[in-house]
């Protein structure tokens, strides 16, 4: 690998790159200016060339925000002096139009990150999945435990009744004489 590289990749952070992106439509997706700015090009210039290649970039590989979901998107920053002056609502990217973006892009930078992107997808599914595990170990335990609850009530309740003090009976055993009447 040549300097250039090495230095790049320093540039992008797989903590940045993590914080970057979104759940929308339920899709992780990148924005086109986040991708610019890790790509080191302008964003008008990235959505010029995928326009030019727009046949490569279906609606599950990228698509266009509407107004609610990018002011929601910009509420939960606070400020959007992040996007400057947009004319236009930003496009998203999903993880496959993010690795569709390297043949877009045939820069060396374009490369390295399309690299670093898809490690990070690749590294918070492996989270997502061990959340997921443990969610379901967790469940099975509560489960178990609740049945041996169960369990352990009826045994409680048969040594309670086990130890109750039997009632003596009401009524003699044995023989009783009927008492003569007086004329």
């Amino acid at each position: 690998m040549s300097k250039g590289i090495k230095s790049n990749m320093a540039v992008m952070p797989v903590e940045w790159i993590e914080k970057k992106i979104y759940l929308i439509r339920g899709h992780k997706v990148m924005l086109d200016s986040d991708l610019a700015k890790l790509y080191e090009v302008e964003t008008k210039m990235l959505v010029r060339a995928v326009k030019r290649n727009i046949s490569r970039f279906p609606e599950d590989f990228m698509f266009q925000l509407n107004k609610e979901e990018f002011d929601n998107l910009r509420s939960q920053f606070g400020t959007s002096s992040q996007w400057g002056g947009r004319r236009y609502l930003p496009y998203v990217f999903t993880e496959q139009g993010v690795a569709m973006l390297s043949s877009v892009l045939r820069s060396e930078r374009a490369i390295q990150v399309n690299i670093a992107i898809m490690r990070t997808f690749v590294r918070l599914r492996q989270i997502l999945s061990t959340h997921k595990e443990l969610a379901y170990k967790l469940t099975e335990l509560e489960r178990k435990i609740e049945k041996h609850d169960k369990e352990i009530k009826v045994i409680f309740d048969a040594i309670h009744q086990l130890m109750m003090i039997p009632e003596k009976p009401k009524r003699k055993i044995g023989f009783v004489p009927k008492e003569k009447k007086d004329d």
